[in-house]
This record gives C-alpha cells, sequence and structure tokens, in this order.
C-alpha cells in the first residue's frame, strides 16, 4: 500500500469515528483531498486509493492538474481566493467553488461558465470568527450575499465555507464550528435550501464533524507537508 493510500485509509478511519462520536452516518460527510502544491502523480494515487473529490486553492496550478488527468473521473474544488482575471479559468475547469465572498466574483463566473457544462456548485464563504488574515464575507452580511448569488442562472448555491484561525483545543474549535452551524441553519430557515457545510481541516476536522460539517477538507494528512508553491 502506497503512503497515500495508507494515510487516506487512516483519515477515512478517523472521520468515521467522529461521525460514531457524533451520532451521525459516515455517508453525510464528504472527503475532499487538498492537493495544492502536489503533483498529478499524487493525485492519481488517491484516486487509485478511491478518493475522487479534488480541492485546489491556486487556480492556475489546479487547471494545469485538471488537464493532465483528464483521462480520470475525479470532481474538482476551487477553496482559493479567487481574481478578477482568474474567473473564466475558474468557470471553464473546476466542477465547484467554495470560496465566494463577493457578489462580483459570483456574477462573473456565472456569465462566464460554458453553456455545454452543468451550473458551478458554489458556496459563500463567511469570515465566522472575524480572523483579521482570513477571507470571507461577514456573518451579519451572508444573507444578502447567498440570495443575490441563489438567482444567478449559471450557477447552483449548495451551502457555506469556512476557515477559523487554529484552535488550541476541541472545545474551542468545536465552538467556532458551531457557530458556524447556526449560520448555516438560519440561511436554511430563511428559505435557501443549502446542503453543505464545508468545514474542517486536517487538525479540525473531528470537531468540525461533531458540529456538523458535511464536507471536510484534508490535506497534509493525506499528502503529508506541503512544498512551497
Amino acid at each position: 500500500m502506497t503512503t497515500i493510500a495508507s494515510n487516506l485509509q487512516d483519515v477515512r478511519a478517523r472521520i468515521a469515528t467522529a461521525c460514531q462520536l457524533a451520532g451521525r452516518g459516515v455517508q453525510d460527510v464528504t472527503l475532499l483531498a487538498v492537493s495544492k502544491t502536489f503533483e498529478a502523480d499524487a493525485v492519481r494515487a488517491a484516486y487509485q486509493a478511491g478518493q475522487r473529490a479534488f480541492g485546489e486553492n491556486y487556480i492556475q496550478e489546479g487547471v494545469d492538474k485538471i488537464t493532465a488527468l483528464r483521462d480520470l473521473p475525479l470532481q474538482w474544488h476551487c477553496i482559493g481566493p479567487i481574481q478578477s482575471n482568474k474567473t473564466r479559468l475558474v468557470a471553464t475547469h473546476f466542477d465547484w467553488v467554495h470560496s465566494i465572498d463577493r457578489l462580483k466574483t459570483a456574477e462573473r463566473l456565472s456569465t462566464q461558465r460554458p453553456d455545454g457544462l452543468p451550473p458551478l456548485q458554489v458556496c459563500i464563504q463567511i469570515n465566522v470568527d472575524g480572523g483579521a488574515t482570513k477571507s470571507g464575507t461577514a456573518p451579519a452580511d451572508a444573507l444578502a450575499l447567498a440570495r443575490a448569488v441563489a438567482a444567478l442562472p449559471r450557477l447552483r448555491l449548495r451551502g457555506l465555507m469556512t476557515i477559523p484561525e487554529p484552535a488550541p483545543d476541541f472545545e474551542a474549535a468545536y465552538a467556532v464550528h458551531h457557530s458556524a452551524k447556526a449560520i448555516f441553519d438560519q440561511m436554511n430557515a430563511a428559505g435557501l435550501a443549502l446542503d453543505t457545510l464545508s468545514m474542517g481541516m486536517s487538525a479540525d476536522l473531528d470537531a468540525a464533524i461533531a458540529a456538523g460539517s458535511t464536507l471536510v477538507r484534508v490535506g497534509t494528512a493525506i499528502f503529508g507537508a506541503r512544498q512551497a508553491p
């Protein structure tokens, strides 16, 4: 068994344990393998170990891998910030976007999504804990942004994404993730049919699952320590 395959097995077991402790079904949590800074061969190894969904932070790097791996039935998620001059690349090549924090970005993605492709699946990124170095719209503005994005023709709004500051322990991480779940629930109560709560990474996926995450983004625990891009 390769290192990546073994790591994937360990991460899946960790997700299963977290789901069991939270009284949730393991089928309710999707694993997104974050492959940024790793070569296409690493993605191919993860595919051979059963992984299908991959996340990329750097758009051009992601497009290069998507192109190199066209022979595989993979699902590609853009989870990094999107500059205006990169929206066409994202709209053309990716299946999902988690990092929408401005209506202008969403409008460009909708306009530039090719007609031959299904709607781009998107999440609103919220800065749930007010981290000074984190992207994301303020929680107070999230509902208005979500409603505007949901009205765009070539996008399908699926939910929320968060990247909070690192927490010192499980309880602190859970509290932050729980506040994001509360916003998610409030949006659904307001009439938005959201089904995706993208939160939790290698260090805090257990707390995120306990709080209600439906998708965890795991890179280091699968691929190892990252190289500088």
